[in-house]
């Protein structure tokens, strides 16, 4: 069975075109180019499946449908659940989880087989935490670097939008924004980090558009890993397929 998978994001649109364990085709682009998806799918074979994470809206769930809509084959738009792939959930309202950030936890619970920090740095940063026996504990959700900076430019005349570089110690403004926003990001992540690791052994899934910025801040066992969202989705396929809701 070929399943077309789709992360839609606040940012971008990143897909892959897999068949059982083997991913065919895959690509990028960002969320303002989404009407050339129509051209690249129909360059694709046909998936006999579609299934997509959306946090874009519903303009882009309606841009996706007329991607695809040459497809006979059935879309489907994941949704949180209560308990889904080997994850429980314990948010207080389970669909209000934000399908990405559901889609992550599975991957990573197949990936990891013990406790995780699942982090996503894009437009927003999302801190999650995995028990070792599945349990989504909860997680964080706080400005993306970028969002930081722009913020800051926004709400002062004096801190204009200037790209700076990190330094332990800021001598300028667009350092001191740029290096502010990292130490934020890291001192979030650390602290989580150390939440969870009190119960044992933990690790620390990293993925995302600005995760180059965080990473070589990290003092954490942690791997990077781009497509937790697309690998979610395939997890979700294939187990859907096995019990016969494919």
């Amino acid at each position: 069975m070929i399943v077309l998978l789709i992360d839609a994001g606040n940012s971008r649109v990143k897909w892959a075109l897999v068949e059982g364990d083997v991913w065919l085709r895959q690509g990028t682009l960002e969320n303002a180019q989404v009407e050339t998806l129509r051209k690249t799918f129909s360059e694709l074979p046909p998936p006999d499946k579609i299934l997509v994470s959306n946090v874009a809206g519903e303009r882009m769930m309606q841009q996706l449908r007329a991607a695809c809509a040459a497809w006979p084959c059935p879309i489907g738009f994941i949704l949180a659940r209560v308990e889904q792939c080997g994850v429980r959930n314990k948010y207080e309202h389970a669909a209000q989880l934000g399908s990405d950030r559901w889609a992550a936890l599975i991957a990573a619970r197949h990936q990891a087989r013990t406790a995780c920090l699942v982090v996503d740095c894009g437009t927003a940063t999302t801190v999650d935490a995995l028990s070792a026996n599945g349990e989504f504990l909860g997680g964080l959700i706080l400005p993306g670097i970028d969002m930081m900076r722009h913020s800051l430019a926004a709400g002062s005349a004096q801190l204009a939008e200037n790209t700076g570089d990190w330094h332990e110690f800021p001598r300028n403004t667009a350092d001191a924004v740029f290096s502010g926003a990292i130490q934020a990001t890291v001192g979030a992540i650390h602290l989580q980090f150390e939440a969870l690791a009190i119960h044992g052994e933990a690790r620390c899934l990293l993925s995302g558009g600005a995760a180059d910025y965080v990473q070589p801040h990290l003092k954490l066992p942690l791997v990077r890993e781009e497509n937790l969202v697309l690998r979610g989705l395939q997890i979700i396929g294939l187990t859907d397929r096995k019990s016969g809701a494919l």
